[in-house]
């Protein structure tokens, strides 16, 4: 069987900047880890974060289709993608599915050991979580009560509350499937309905933006808000014992409302650029969690000096499609994204914990930055198109230089402050309409030539922002016709301009009139892409073909034909040997440069419409139409003995690759464990084996120096006796005489006196009279456990007063050997009967030597010692036998 075709070079890695959709977020507590944990759905796979870190814990598997919906107990994320359910332990483990559904389902709700959905047909059905099995469906006319939330209020025991579009509520007792109440509503369709802490009120949001505290047992209202933001599209109460509401808008505000004086108490403008999908307060902490279809995930604490929240940490990504990507380190870790949301992030690719964005273009910054609440910002500048770097002096000025839609400004950026730059470079004069079509930061760092559409090419200074000059002498043009692409070379020694008249014009650095070369192109150029360290100049031409120019000699060196759609970019390999392309046709080619073939081509699912090669050569990276992520595709030249051989398009299988998916960020070391509650805790079993010789869970304090205890005890007694001092009585007694004298007689005749116990009322140790009561071997584990507990000195004793001039007995004795024979032959506590026999041995010799049941009953220990040890030595020596002739070896 012929395996699947796959490309040559590139394997799908993983993909950068995935956080959120519209789909709310589902919060579980995980006891085991004392952690919250966060699940946001990323199309087809949802990812799981913990709170502490908002680091990426794990993935989910891919589901047939986007997540519609999502929700979670303690044992389960459920997910929900076109007309299945699926439940998942740990955050990737698939453990059940529930089918039965004719049309995609929109609400989850987990109700004790059943699942409740809810379906686009208005059709309600009631799954066995464990059985996957359909207890119960309920169908709904849409024109009388069309589904719209659905929740569960506490203490109503098996209810659920059900609100529509017509604005009415129904209470149903899912048990007996029976309609229990119906509320008349507002005449208004309810966005959201949340149980409130207090005991049968539940807060209802209105479509007219009207938020609702309604009693369902007295079916009256408690209190009423009007919501002034846009609809209420989420709602949350805070759970550490402070009254208050938080809600989330279809505009990205979040108000929050104190319930004792009935008003807002604080808001966050613009907290989100979109829809606040999911809002949840923590349980007993001050922290607020939320997400957007923005791509963001933030969490929020209550600290504000008005109550209100502030951000504390993020996660997100671009919020809308990412139209470049380049990278900007030697290193290649760090990727520069620019998206259609005007604004540029820095993306790491081995973890997205480092992932930072450096804002949005603004004509102002600091004007943006202080007018971050408002709901516009006019401020905000056109997304970039055009993008080029360098970090040769990224410490001391602005590194980074860019283009926007529609703009003759250019803009700078820093990468070492992570934000935007303060210069806008503009030529002094400009016509209207002109806009910058392409750039180029200089191999020093020091400045930028940017080409126009009018045919103009301007330098600047990228410390000072300075504007510098120009080229050409004509109009100040050095084209007659939009720059297509203008390259520096390492030593800025020489500018090259590529223009729509087909010419490439060769510059000195310097200021110049004229170019000291032109060369006539055959083709019309759409880009280009210069690598510096070979002097190679790639010009992807609007007839779909790439042309590949040597600027030293100033000639065409190779003319690669394959791709049938527009070229959307190039990029060269670290050495230089490849050229690899992308297109409007799905395609992504390969070609090498010294034989001048294609060595690889394939598919994806949407078009590239930029990539960047790793300057170390490990990665490609990848932005596609529609998708808001960055791909990584990995070389497998690095890993693999490929030999790469010429491909003809039209005689080949061209394979279709699926874009990369998401992977797990590299744990730490308290964070590797089970992540979910899903599956009891694995205990380890006493003894794996009776066959093996099973050590105790005791330290060696406890039995290591039982033997020797009368020498330690010698060690540590002083020298000198400590004499304590005598105390006087409260009353001195005094003897009669003329001087005060006092009498000590009665101390003297107390201390001749003394207690004469009767030996009849000696009576065995507690552990004694236990281990006596022991008629077989399974009855002295509680003996053993009680040894376990007691300390050295204590055992010493125990094993001291079962001799018979102490108060014990033959019959006592006899039972301890019995108990530390059972140990050995059950190889049970090995370490700890080692311990016990040597010190019953040393300190009862003479009375086992005059007692015949105790020697028998030693004899069986004696053999039970020796065939565990003869066994245990044999193991032993065969090791060192082993080991030592590895060593000699």
């Amino acid at each position: 069987m012929s395996s699947k075709p796959s490309s040559q070079i590139f394997a799908g890695s993983r993909v950068l900047g995935y956080v959120s959709t519209h789909v709310p977020f589902v919060a579980r507590f995980i006891k085991r880890r004392g952690e919250t944990l966060l699940c946001t759905s990323v199309g087809k796979w949802f990812h799981t974060y913990g709170c502490d870190k908002f680091r990426l814990l794990s993935i989910s598997g891919e589901h047939p289709g986007p997540i519609t919906c999502m929700s979670g107990d303690n044992f389960h994320v459920y997910t929900a993608s076109e007309n299945d359910i699926y439940a998942w332990r740990r955050g990737c483990e698939l453990k059940h599915v529930y089918k039965g559904h004719q049309a995609p389902i929109h609400k989850i709700l987990p109700f004790g050991i059943h699942l409740i959905s809810i379906d686009k047909n208005n059709v309600l059905k009631i799954f066995d979580i464990k059985e996957e099995t359909e207890f119960l469906e309920l169908g709904f006319d849409e024109k009388d009560f069309k589904i719209s939330t659905i929740c569960h209020p506490p203490t109503y025991l098996n209810k659920i509350l059900l609100g529509s579009q017509q604005g009415k509520l129904q209470i149903w007792n899912v048990r007996t499937s029976k309609l229990v109440y119906t509320f008349d509503g507002w005449k208004s369709p309810v966005t959201v309905t949340e149980p409130a802490p207090a005991v049968d009120v539940v807060a209802i949001a209105l479509a007219n933006g009207k938020i609702i505290l309604h009693n369902l047992r007295y079916n009256e209202k408690v209190m009423e808000f009007v919501h002034d933001w846009g609809k209420v599209s989420c709602l949350s109460f805070r759970l550490d014992g402070i009254p208050v509401m938080v809600t989330g808008s279809t505009k990205g505000h979040i108000v929050m409302w104190n319930l004792e004086e009935k008003k807002v108490m604080s808001q966050i403008q613009s907290a989100h650029s979109s829809r606040v999908a999911g809002l949840q307060c923590l349980a007993s902490e001050p922290l607020m969690v939320t997400n957007s279809q923005d791509n963001s995930l933030k969490m929020w604490i209550f600290d504000m000096p008005d109550g209100g929240a502030r951000l504390l940490k993020i996660r997100e990504g671009l919020s809308r499609p990412p139209n470049l990507v380049r990278h900007c380190e030697p290193t290649g870790e760090n990727l520069l994204a620019a998206g259609r949301d005007s604004s540029l992030h820095i993306m790491n690719t081995v973890t997205e914990t480092f992932n930072k964005s450096m804002g949005r273009a603004s004509h102002n910054r600091k004007a943006s930055k202080k007018k971050k609440r408002i709901e516009v910002d006019y401020l905000v500048l056109p997304p970039i198109t055009k993008l080029s770097s360098c970090m040769q002096r990224d410490k001391q000025w602005d590194s980074i230089a860019s283009l926007h839609d529609g703009m003759y400004m250019a803009t700078t950026w820093s990468y070492n402050r992570i934000c935007m730059g303060e210069h806008k470079l503009k030529p002094p004069e400009m016509d209207k309409g002109v806009q910058a079509t392409c750039l180029t930061v200089t191999h020093c760092g020091n400045f930028v030539v940017i080409g126009y559409s009018n045919g103009q090419v301007h330098k600047f200074n990228m410390q000072s922002g300075i504007y510098r000059g120009f080229y050409g002498k004509e109009k100040k043009a050095a084209h007659k016709g939009a720059i297509r692409g203008v390259e520096t070379d390492l030593c800025n020694q020489r500018v090259f301009t590529v223009g729509a008249d087909d010419k490439i014009k060769f510059w000195y650095f310097k200021l110049a009139t004229s170019p000291f070369h032109i060369m006539k192109l055959e083709e019309s150029v759409n880009s280009t892409k210069y690598h510096r360290e070979s002097g190679l100049l790639a010009l992807a031409n609007e007839d779909f073909t790439i042309t590949l120019i040597d600027v030293d000699t100033m000639k065409v060196v190779r003319k690669f034909d394959g791709h049938i759609g527009k070229i959307n970019d190039i990029d060269f390999d670290c050495q230089s040997r490849w050229l690899v392309s992308s297109s409007m046709d799905c395609t992504i080619c390969t070609w090498d440069i010294p034989s001048a073939q294609l060595v690889d081509i394939f598919y994806v699912e949407q078009p590239c419409t930029s990539l960047s090669m790793s300057p170390t050569g490990d990665y490609l990276a990848t932005t596609h139409v529609g998708e808001l992520g960055v791909f990584l595709w990995a070389n497998k030249l690095l890993y693999e003995r490929i030999f790469l051989k010429g491909i003809d398009r039209s005689a080949v299988d061209i394979p279709k690759l699926k874009l990369p998916n998401s992977t797990v960020e590299k744990p730490e070391i308290e964070d590797i464990g089970i992540i979910d509650l899903g599956e009891p805790e694995y205990k380890s079993p006493e003894q794996i084996s009776r066959e093996l010789i099973t050590l105790s869970d005791q330290p060696t304090s406890r039995w290591l120096n039982l033997l020797n205890l009368d020498i330690v005890k010698m060690r540590n007694k002083p020298k000198t006796a400590i004499t304590v001092p005598k105390s006087a009585p409260f009353f001195l007694p005094t003897i009669p005489s003329l001087e005060l004298e006092f009498d000590l007689e009665k101390d003297k005749e107390n201390g001749d006196r003394k207690l004469l116990i009767p030996e009849s009322l000696s009576t065995l140790s507690p552990f004694a009279k236990r281990l006596v009561s022991c008629n077989n071997p399974e009855e002295y584990g509680p003996c053993v456990d009680k040894l376990k507990t007691l300390s050295p000195a204590a055992i010493e004793a125990e094993i001291i007063s079962m001799g018979v001039d102490a108060g014990g007995s033959i019959e006592v004795m006899e039972h301890f050997l019995s108990m530390v024979g059972c140990m050995l032959k059950t190889n049970r506590d090995f370490e700890l009967a080692q311990s016990y026999l040597s010190l019953f041995l040393k300190t009862h010799t003479k009375a086992i030597s005059q007692s015949k049941v105790l020697l028998n009953v030693l004899e069986s220990v004696e053999e039970a010692a020796t065939e565990t040890w003869s066994r245990l030595q044999a193991h032993l020596m065969y090791n060192i036998c082993v080991v030592k002739a590895l060593k000699d070896m």
